[in-house]
């Protein structure tokens, strides 16, 4: 299925005119909403459509990945397999077992396709011709870029055509308004009950406080006990409440908010919000996790988050996005990459 990024006549400049640049684009991922989200990210950074290609490998392939090889079924001369031909001039590849894959199209394009991974792929920076990580990840090489945040769809350009846009329900909750963005359970991370009870009335003392109305969107993994508590808040006052049916408003939340507030336990969440310049205010839940720490440490450091509960800030900064640095290193060593090649 062929997508279209979100703002495409401001990005398409990244690649228009420009006989160096790429001009299809899969993007290959096991299907984790947070992967799909960086890459697509990066396509629309780029200007370009792109496919979803969506491996499942099956054990034991997929019990030693990023390290073994591909399942065979899926290998691209597989009749009705996800990595069939023709091929694209870039692959964008995220999470453990897309690195295999990555590896497998490069070998079977003779060198042709240029890829990238976002995230460490473990294997070290022969994964791919391009790698973008954390900068609170130790990989480092010449092919590799470290950014405080990671890649996200909510461009300047989205953000700023949704401020401009009416959003009838939105515009018409009192200010300040507050975007609350809840993630779950995680692997490092859990919502313990004191904690659910400690983010909900954070949020109640907001909006008794400061006289905030709340614009809330949860995650997939947002644990029922957590999901019902936000509910009951919402129905207590001017508030807004996404349960993950219909469209997600997202984008609008994060646009019309003049605060934020962000649960810990995804990097991809926290730096998501810090590219609208509005005030952060991280709620840590149970657990965590020492590359978050280091994380979440640096954001404090340079004044970026506040904790939460705690008072409402006001104070904006210039936007943190790292997603058009990621695009433009990749256009520069594609560039280099296409001279290898007669296009």
């Amino acid at each position: 299925m062929f997508q279209k990024h979100y703002d495409k006549e401001s990005d398409a400049g990244m690649v228009a005119g420009r006989s160096d640049a790429p001009r299809s684009c899969w993007i290959v991922t096991d299907g984790k909403a947070g992967d799909i989200a960086q890459c697509e990210g990066v396509a629309n950074a780029l200007g370009l459509n792109f496919e979803h290609k969506t491996v499942r490998p099956r054990p034991p392939f997929s019990w030693i990945m990023p390290y073994g090889p591909i399942d065979p079924r899926e290998r691209p001369d597989k009749a009705g397999g996800p990595l069939a031909p023709p091929f694209p001039d870039l692959v964008i590849g995220s999470g453990r077992r897309a690195v295999p894959y990555l590896r497998h199209l490069k070998a079977a394009s003779d060198g042709r396709i240029f890829t990238v991974c976002l995230k460490d792929p473990r294997t070290g920076p022969s994964a791919a011709d391009f790698i973008w990580v954390p900068e609170h990840d130790r990989l480092r090489a010449g092919n590799v870029l470290a950014t405080l945040t990671g890649p996200h769809r909510f461009s300047q350009t989205l953000l700023e055509t949704q401020r401009r846009e009416t959003h009838t329900e939105i515009d018409a909750l009192r200010t300040p308004r507050v975007a609350v963005l809840v993630g779950g359970n995680s692997r490092h991370h859990r919502f313990t009950e004191k904690d659910i009870s400690s983010f909900t009335t954070g949020l109640a003392a907001i909006a008794d406080g400061a006289g905030a109305s709340c614009l809330i969107t949860l995650s997939r993994r947002t644990p029922d006990a957590l999901k019902n508590r936000l509910a009951d808040f919402a129905r207590s006052g001017p508030h807004l409440f996404y349960d993950g049916t219909g469209r997600n408003p997202i984008a609008a939340f994060l646009a019309k908010a003049d605060a934020i507030v962000v649960t810990a336990d995804s990097a991809n969440m926290i730096g998501e919000v810090l590219a609208t310049g509005r005030p952060v205010h991280v709620f840590r839940p149970a657990g965590g996790h020492r590359k978050m720490d280091r994380f979440l440490g640096t954001l404090s450091s340079r004044g970026l988050i506040h904790p939460f509960p705690g008072p409402l800030k006001t104070t904006t900064y210039e936007p943190v996005d790292a997603t058009p640095e990621i695009a433009a290193h990749i256009l520069k060593r594609y560039a280099v990459h296409t001279h290898r090649f007669v296009r």
